[in-house]
C-alpha cells in the first residue's frame, strides 16, 4: 500500500495510528483517554472526566487573502479575531469552511487539533498560532485527529511535534493582545 508524506494512505490524511507512530518516532510520550464524541468545549468539560493538564481549543481560520491559520489556545481563552488579525498583520479572519479544513488539515469540524499539522507537513499551508500562557503549562490536551478521545502531551513534546511538521508557530500572549502587545518575551515568528 502506497503511503503519502504524512503517513496516511496515498490521497488520504493520516489517522490516529499514523499520528501516534510519528509521535513515537520523535520520542514524544502521550497518553490517550477514549470518550464519547464531543463537539464543543462545554461538551468536553462534561465528558472528559478528570484528565489532568490544560484543556485547549483549536480554531481553523481563513484570512481575507486566503491565508490559513490554526489558533491553539486554552479552552477558557477569549480569542478576539479582530485584534489577532491586526497583531499578525493578516487581513480580517473568518472561520474556515469544513471542506477547506478537511483539505488543509485532514480533519472534520469538532476534531480541529494541532495534531492535524501531521497532514500539512508537505505543503505547510497553515500558519500556527499558540497561546503563550497555554504553552507554559506542563501538560496539554488535544483530540488525536478525532473527537472521540483526548491525548495528553507535554508542552515540550507539542513544540517538538510542530517543528517536526515543518511549522514555526507564532507565540501570542492573548491577555495583552487587546492592549496592542501580544508578543511574549521571545516570540517565534516566521
Amino acid at each position: 500500500m502506497e503511503r503519502n508524506a504524512s503517513g496516511g494512505e496515498a490521497g488520504r490524511p493520516a489517522g490516529r495510528e499514523a499520528l501516534f507512530a510519528f509521535l513515537d518516532s520523535l520520542g514524544v510520550a502521550t497518553t490517550t483517554v477514549e470518550h464519547p464524541p464531543v463537539f464543543t468545549v462545554a461538551e468536553a468539560r462534561r465528558l472528559r472526566g478528570a484528565i489532568p493538564g490544560g484543556h485547549c481549543k483549536s480554531l481553523f481560520l481563513k484570512d481575507r487573502k486566503g491565508g490559513l491559520w490554526l489558533v491553539v489556545a486554552d479552552e477558557a481563552r477569549r480569542v478576539e479575531l479582530g485584534a489577532l488579525s491586526r497583531f499578525l498583520a493578516a487581513p480580517r479572519f473568518s472561520f474556515g469552511k469544513p471542506d477547506l479544513l478537511l483539505a488543509a488539515l485532514g480533519v472534520a469540524p469538532g476534531a480541529v487539533t494541532p495534531f492535524a499539522l501531521i497532514n500539512d507537513r508537505a505543503e505547510r499551508r497553515v500558519s500556527v498560532v499558540l497561546d503563550a500562557e497555554m504553552m507554559r503549562r506542563p501538560r496539554l490536551n488535544y483530540h488525536p485527529l478525532d473527537n472521540r478521545a483526548t491525548t495528553t502531551i507535554a508542552a515540550a513534546g507539542l513544540r517538538a511535534f510542530i517543528a517536526a511538521c515543518g511549522h514555526v508557530p507564532y507565540s501570542v500572549d492573548f491577555s495583552k493582545l487587546a492592549a496592542g502587545d501580544g508578543r511574549n518575551g521571545n516570540p517565534d515568528r516566521r
